[in-house]
């Protein structure tokens, strides 16, 4: 790897406009190329961050440009095609969340990452911020004793608009709804402070929106360590919050925040009788906030020295596993799902299509 890294970006829609950012932030990162369905949005994007070259067609970029790092800010749907082109060109790819459409999928784009000698990063920005690498230290360290009990709440809002974009809502073209598009930052950031998960049982709704897709989800998670967790992701839901709560012997551990977090959002309550303990866990004096630049910082500096992946982007597949383990459960009425269930399961590895129990027509 040279001393600077070379980056481009497929796709510039709005979220791409957080990884230009964050490379222009970087000392040593260069946005070199760009890329989009659209000549003109990208001839824009493009005139905005410096002028990096711009290119009809992915492959075009590749053989170009030969990007170290190709940041792919596309629809969930070609994440793999367009993961594998770039592994295949010697190039590292971070993608945006949903890594793909399908754990099946997931797979191919590892398994391609490591036959390139190359890296694969997801965008699970929720996991970074000095306060979540402390509260996590925290909890793996025993300092809070053992955690007990959690509550994981992703309630946005989404208007029929927001569903008008011609991809969203389908299971075809976004892979599932607002668990898949939403509710899994939270429940990413869940499983970075807690660790495996043992168990789900999972329901879909629809409450409101014309969707095939739900707009809304409820789940019971238990993880390896005993935690046992209630989950609810909801697109319908007008006060916008998005929140973790973790009892455990000696403390309860919130952070209610919206699309971001800081010191501000995170409280450490000490349970009767831990008072004099609580100064042992306050949040550091030197605040990072939650961030797309952090952590694409984080993994930029890995790559331009040659280490592993940092922990905010490892684990590629454990949220999305929590995601397909809750479709799952709602294909089987609320089964229970465990990891060796959908290590070898039929159908939700290949996609999560699932009935969705519609209560629109209810009425009190």
């Amino acid at each position: 790897m040279t001393s600077l890294l070379r980056t481009a970006i497929v796709g510039t829609g709005s979220v791409a406009n957080l990884h230009a950012q964050a490379v222009a932030l970087h000392p040593r990162a260069e946005l070199v190329a760009v890329t989009d369905l659209s000549r003109a949005a990208a001839d824009v994007f493009a005139a905005r961050y410096g002028g990096p070259a711009v290119h009809d067609t992915l492959d075009e970029l590749l053989a170009a440009e030969h990007p170290d790092v190709v940041l792919i800010c596309t629809p969930p749907v070609v994440h793999r095609e367009q993961a594998l082109a770039a592994f295949a060109a010697g190039a590292h790819v971070v993608v945006e969340k949903p890594p793909a459409p399908s754990l099946d999928e997931l797979d191919e784009m590892r398994a391609a990452a490591v036959a390139a000698g190359c890296r694969l990063a997801v965008v699970f920005q929720q996991r970074t911020g000095t306060a979540a690498a402390h509260v996590r230290r925290l909890l793996h360290q025993g300092a809070l004793g053992r955690p007990l009990i959690a509550l994981c709440q992703t309630l946005w809002y989404r208007g029929e608009d927001y569903f008008s974009v011609p991809w969203r809502g389908k299971w075809e073209t976004e892979g599932g709804g607002t668990t898949l598009g939403h509710g899994i930052h939270q429940l990413d950031l869940l499983g970075f402070l807690l660790g495996d998960w043992a168990s789900v049982q999972g329901r879909l709704w629809r409450l409101d929106r014309e969707t095939e897709t739900e707009d809304a989800s409820t789940a019971t998670v238990t993880f390896a360590n005993g935690v046992v967790a209630q989950v609810a992701t909801s697109a319908v839901s007008p006060r916008e919050t998005s929140s973790i709560r973790i009892d455990t012997q000696k403390a309860t551990v919130t952070v209610d925040h919206l699309y971001g977090h800081g010191h501000e959002n995170w409280a450490i309550t000490p349970a009767p009788g831990f008072e004099h303990e609580a100064d042992a866990w306050s949040l550091p004096s030197a605040e990072e906030r939650s961030d797309h630049s952090v952590l694409l910082r984080e993994v930029f500096d890995a790559l331009l020295d040659g280490r592993q992946l940092p922990e905010t982007a490892d684990e590629p597949a454990r949220s999305f596993e929590l995601v397909a383990a809750i479709y799952a459960s709602a294909a089987a009425d609320g089964a229970v799902i465990t990891p060796a269930d959908l290590a070898t399961h039929p159908t939700h590895r290949s996609g999560f299509a699932s009935p969705v129990t519609d209560m629109r027509g209810v009425r009190g």
